[in-house]
């Protein structure tokens, strides 16, 4: 039986779609892809992150390199890390050569931003770390993010928040529930058989 490290990032490595979602009530949420590879050249687990609109793909709107780890007691969490430059791996999801040029030293640790995970059923509950240090800067403004997710083997629910660092008032991101992913595609063939050994 797979480690529920393992399951974790087995079910991360696919696509996602709230298509269905969208073209129901476009007004609330727009076409959003999401999608996740892993980094064989990294620490095991890490995986590449896209999230862009479906109507340009090849420009991402957040683009991360995310860590499922195993912590000392035995819980889960994912490390979020941001790329330098990231513009120079825009669209590296779906390019070989991009994805394997990210380095070690392409990634940092975003303070604050890392995701306690917790099992749920057949899947996953996750939510940034507490304290309200996730600070993200949007349409000119400095916001702390408020984000959590559900996953399963059928998809995926997100809301991700901006709130004020001082008056806690949210300053964007959902109004209207969480956004609601289909898994469109399966990527989890493509984690290399030694992460399996190290991620049991």
């Amino acid at each position: 039986m797979s480690s529920s490290l393992t399951r974790l990032v087995q079910q991360l490595c696919a696509g996602f779609s709230n298509q269905n979602q969208a073209f129901e009530n476009p007004p609330l949420y727009a076409h959003i892809l999401v999608r996740f590879r892993p980094l064989p050249q990294l620490e095991a687990g890490s995986l590449l992150l896209e999230q862009s609109y479906a109507i340009n793909p090849a420009a991402p709107y957040r683009i991360r390199v995310l860590r499922p780890q195993r912590t000392a007691d035995g819980g889960l969490i994912i490390h979020n890390q941001a790329l330098h430059d990231e513009q120079r791996f825009w669209g590296a999801i779906d390019d070989t050569s991009k994805r394997e040029a990210i380095r070690p030293d392409d990634v940092r640790l975003l303070e604050g931003c890392t995701y306690v995970v917790r099992e749920n059923g057949d899947g996953f509950i996750g939510e940034v770390e507490p304290g309200c240090r996730c600070l993200v800067e949007r349409k000119g403004s400095t916001a702390y993010l408020v984000s959590s997710f559900e996953l399963d083997p059928r998809g995926m629910r997100t809301i991700d928040r901006g709130h004020d660092p001082e008056t806690h008032e949210q300053l964007w991101g959902s109004l209207a529930g969480p956004f609601e992913f289909e898994r469109t595609d399966d990527f989890s063939p493509e984690i290399p058989d030694p992460w399996l050994e190290e991620l049991r």
